[in-house]
């Protein structure tokens, strides 16, 4: 059973679970000021507390050890930004290629799912390559690990898929083979609320 296949099918917390995931929203939004400044946690809670669906989707981030938090707001549409900062690729969705298409063209040795199959199942969306490197000007994240990122449409027809680390103080992207897959490479994701 593929990871995606253990997500419920009804995207409804129940009241405990809710509150369990909002006590540790908020006590990684106080502890990580630098993320959201100006942004106040009374107002992102009601908006979460008014999207139930979203807040599923938070949760699996959470559950997959993504620990999301607001990195920022959008006031045209009155949203707010969530990204996985976990400091290194979330230990839950490690191991995977990067879509359906990769995974299904490999011959042996598959891995158990996709990063893309496993983002649509969670209601998010991988990072592109510069929301990536937005979020390291909070910190450096995945020293040890690397993360898929959404890879433009001509890389992928010719087989390939995009992954960003940061060493030595940079960003590093780099190109592999859509349907390699490596222990220490997961994907992050992002969440509009």
């Amino acid at each position: 059973m593929t990871n995606s296949n253990k997500v419920s099918k009804k995207k409804e917390l129940s009241l405990e679970q809710r509150e369990e995931l909002l006590r540790a929203l908020k006590a990684r939004f106080e502890k990580n000021l630098n993320r959201h400044k100006g942004l106040e946690w009374a107002k992102v809670e009601a908006k979460l507390e008014a999207n139930t669906e979203k807040l599923w989707s938070l949760n699996e981030m959470q559950r997959t050890c993504g620990e999301p938090d607001v990195v920022g707001y959008d006031k045209q549409k009155d949203e707010y930004i969530f990204y996985d900062c976990s400091a290194e690729s979330p230990k839950g969705r490690r191991s995977v290629c990067y879509d359906r298409e990769a995974l299904e063209s490999r011959k042996k040795h598959k891995p158990e799912n996709n990063a893309i199959d496993m983002a649509t199942a969670m209601g998010i969306e991988l990072l592109t390559e510069e929301q990536y490197r937005a979020m390291q000007k909070f910190e450096n994240f995945d020293l040890k690990t690397s993360s898929w990122v959404q890879t433009p449409s001509d890389i992928r027809e010719l087989g390939g898929a995009l992954f960003c680390d940061c060493r030595y103080g940079h960003v590093f992207v780099y190109h592999n083979g859509a349907d390699s897959y490596y222990a220490a490479r997961g994907f992050r994701g992002s969440l509009r609320v």
